[in-house]
C-alpha cells in the first residue's frame, strides 16, 4: 500500500514537471559548459598553428553565441524555480498558517510561533539560490571525466582521483557539521520563543527588576548556540578551504601533466589547456557543494519540520454546514483534559442547558470552570464524552459558519493590531451600525468616542492607551457583535470598576431580553445576580447544577463555603 504524501510532498509532486524541465535545462548548460574548452582547443591547435584570422573570429563569433545561449538557459533555469517556490508557497500558505495556529491551540500556547512560516520562507530562498543548482550538475560530472579520458587516459585518472578527495570531504563535511547545525537551530528556535515570551511581558519585567536575570538566561542559551554554530562553522570553514585548496592544486597539476604529455607529444598544447579547464568544470558542482552544505542541512531541517507539522496537524476535514444555533447546551459525560496531556482535569460532566438560559458557574481556583467554557466553545478537545450545541458535536460544526455566533470574552484580553472597530467586527467586513450597536451595549461607546481617532483609533495586541478594564470592555463588546446565539465570559469584570460593572450588568439583561446562552465564571456577586442558573464545580466535577436560588439555599442549608461570601446576598440583590 502506498504511503500517503504530506500536503508537502504533494505540492513538491505537483510541481515535478517544473523540476524535470530544471534537470533538462541543466543538462543543456552543462554541455554548453564544455564551449570554453572546446574553444580554447581549437584556437591552440587550429588558429595559433595555421594563423588564420577569420577561423579566430567565426569561431570567437561560435563560442559568444553559445554562451549568450547558455546565460539565457541559466536564466530561465532560475526563474523556473522562482515560479516553483512562489507556486509551494501560494498552495500551502494557508494550510502552513492554519496549522502553526492550530498548533499554539493544541499546546495550550506553549507551542505558540510562526516557525512553520519561517521554514517556508527559508526553503523558499534555498529553492531560489544557486546553491540548489550544483545538485542539477553534479550528476553531469561523469560526462566531464569521460571527455577527459577521451583527451588522455591520466586526465581521466586524476579527475577521478580529484573527484574522490573532494567527494570524500563533502562527506565528512556532512557528518562533522550536521548534527550540530541541526542542534543549534533547535536551540535559536528556543532562545526566539523564550525571548518573544519576555516581551510579551515587558512590563512585569521591568517593574520588578528581571530584566538582567531573563537577560542572563536568554544569554546563557545564545551562547549554547553561538557555540554549536562556531564550532560547526570552523569545521565546515576547515573543509571548505581544504576542498579549495586542492581543487587549486588539482588544476595546476593537470596542467602540468598536461605540459608533460605535450612534450612527450603525446598530446597537443590545446588538449593541455583544455584539460585544465574542464576538469575545473568537473570539479565545481562538489566544490560548490561542500560551500553551500549549511545552507543545505538548514532547508533540509526546514523541509523535515514543515513535513512534521503537516502530518500531524491534519486539515480539517470538509464538513457539511449546519443550521444556524439556537443555543442548547449539553455535555454527556465529558472528561477534558489540557492539550498535551492526558490527565482530566474535569471529569464525567453531565449538564444540560436550554436556549437563552444564562448559567452562573463558580468554584475554587482549579476547579475546571475555565477548562469546561474552552470545551463548550470547541477550543479543547474532549477525551471522553461529547460536549454538543443543537445536539451535533461541538467539533462537527464548521468553525467559520459557527465562529459568528459564538461570543467569548477569556481571562486574559488580547486585542490585535488594527483598529479600534476592526477588533470589534472580528477583522470581517466592518458594519459600522452594527460595531456602534455592540460598543453600545458593552457600554463602552462612549469611551471609544473620547479617544483620539474614535474608533478608527489604532492599537497594538497589548491595547496600547487602553487600560485594562477598557481593554476588557471592548473584548465584551467584540463578544457581543453580530448577535451570537452563544456567550461565553470567563471573569468579565474582573478590571472593571462601578461604572463598567453597571455596563456589564446592563448588558448581561439585553442578553437575557433576547434569549441568549450564556455562561458566566465569575467570584463577584454583582453578575451572579443577573444568572438564573448556578453551577458549582470543584475538582473537576459539577457537584450541584439547577436554579439559582435552589442551588444557593442548598448551599446555604449544607452550611458549604460558598466561592464568595457575597453570593449569599445576590439573591436578594443586595451589593456585595
Amino acid at each position: 500500500m502506498e504511503k500517503k504524501r504530506t500536503d508537502l510532498e504533494a505540492v513538491l509532486h505537483a510541481c515535478r514537471a517544473s523540476f524535470f524541465s530544471v534537470g533538462l535545462f541543466s543538462m543543456f548548460i552543462n554541455l554548453l559548459m564544455l564551449v570554453p574548452a572546446f574553444y580554447m582547443l581549437q584556437v591552440y591547435d587550429r588558429v595559433v598553428t595555421s594563423g588564420s584570422i577569420p577561423t579566430l573570429v567565426m569561431l570567437t563569433l561560435v563560442m559568444i553565441l553559445l554562451m549568450v545561449t547558455m546565460g539565457g538557459l541559466e536564466w530561465v533555469r532560475s526563474r523556473i524555480m522562482v515560479r516553483v517556490s512562489t507556486r509551494m508557497d501560494t498552495l500551502l500558505g494557508h494550510r502552513l498558517y492554519d496549522a502553526s495556529f492550530k498548533q499554539a491551540l493544541a499546546s495550550g500556547g506553549m507551542q505558540a510561533s510562526a516557525q512553520p512560516l519561517s521554514d517556508m520562507t527559508g526553503l523558499r530562498q534555498f529553492l531560489t539560490g544557486n546553491g540548489l543548482f550544483a545538485f542539477f550538475d553534479a550528476p553531469w560530472v561523469p560526462i566531464y571525466i569521460a571527455i577527459m579520458f577521451m583527451f588522455h587516459p591520466w586526465f581521466g585518472v586524476m579527475a577521478i582521483i580529484a573527484v574522490i578527495i573532494l567527494s570524500t570531504i563533502a562527506v565528512i563535511n556532512e557528518k562533522v557539521t550536521s548534527k550540530m547545525l541541526n542542534e543549534a537551530n533547535r536551540e535559536n528556535m528556543a532562545a526566539t520563543q523564550f525571548t518573544s515570551k519576555n516581551l510579551r511581558n515587558a512590563e512585569v519585567v521591568e517593574s520588578m527588576g528581571m530584566l538582567g536575570r531573563i537577560r542572563d538566561r536568554w544569554q546563557e542559551k545564545n551562547h549554547k548556540v553561538l557555540a554549536l554554530q562556531g564550532i560547526a562553522s570552523d569545521r565546515a570553514g576547515i573543509l571548505t578551504s581544504l576542498s579549495k585548496t586542492i581543487r587549486l592544486i588539482v588544476q595546476s597539476l593537470v596542467l602540468g601533466l598536461g605540459a608533460y604529455l605535450a612534450v612527450q607529444q603525446e598530446i597537443s598544447p590545446g588538449l593541455m589547456i583544455a584539460g585544465s579547464i574542464l576538469l575545473g568544470r568537473a570539479l565545481a558542482p562538489i566544490d560548490q557543494m561542500i560551500g553551500v552544505w549549511k545552507q543545505f542541512v538548514g532547508a533540509r531541517s526546514q523541509y523535515h519540520r514543515l513535513n512534521d507539522i503537516l502530518g500531524k496537524i491534519a486539515q480539517e476535514p470538509e464538513r457539511m454546514s449546519l443550521p444556524e444555533p439556537v443555543g442548547a447546551v449539553s455535555a454527556e459525560n465529558v472528561m477534558i483534559a489540557p492539550p498535551g496531556t492526558r490527565t482530566p482535569v474535569v471529569k464525567g460532566v453531565t449538564f444540560s442547558v436550554e436556549p437563552g438560559d444564562m448559567v452562573g458557574i463558580i468554584g475554587p481556583s482549579a476547579a475546571g470552570k475555565s477548562t469546561l467554557v474552552r470545551a463548550i466553545l470547541g477550543i479543547w478537545p474532549t477525551i471522553g464524552g461529547k460536549m454538543r450545541l443543537d445536539g451535533a458535536d461541538i467539533f462537527n460544526w464548521k468553525r467559520d459558519e459557527l465562529g459568528p455566533h459564538i461570543g467569548y470574552l477569556p481571562q486574559d484580553i488580547e486585542l490585535f493590531d488594527g483598529t479600534i472597530s476592526e477588533n470589534i467586527a472580528r477583522f470581517g467586513e466592518v458594519d459600522s451600525d452594527e460595531v456602534v450597536r455592540a460598543a453600545r451595549t458593552a457600554g463602552v461607546h462612549e469611551l471609544i468616542l473620547q479617544l483620539p481617532e474614535g474608533y478608527d483609533t489604532v492599537i497594538g495586541a497589548t491595547g496600547g492607551m487602553l487600560s485594562g478594564g477598557q481593554r476588557q470592555r471592548i473584548g465584551l463588546a467584540r463578544a457581543l457583535y453580530g448577535n451570537p446565539k452563544l456567550v461565553v465570559l470567563d471573569e468579565p469584570n474582573s478590571n472593571l470598576d462601578d461604572q463598567g460593572e453597571a455596563a456589564l450588568a446592563q448588558a448581561l439583561e439585553k442578553l437575557r431580553l433576547a434569549r441568549v446562552t450564556v455562561f458566566v465564571i465569575t467570584h463577584r456577586a454583582s453578575v451572579l445576580s443577573q444568572v438564573q442558573k448556578l453551577m458549582v464545580m470543584k475538582e473537576g466535577t459539577i457537584l450541584m447544577f439547577g436554579p439559582k436560588d435552589q442551588i444557593l439555599a442548598d448551599l446555604n442549608k449544607a452550611a458549604k463555603p460558598l466561592p464568595t461570601t457575597a453570593v449569599a446576598r445576590s439573591a436578594s440583590g443586595t451589593e456585595a
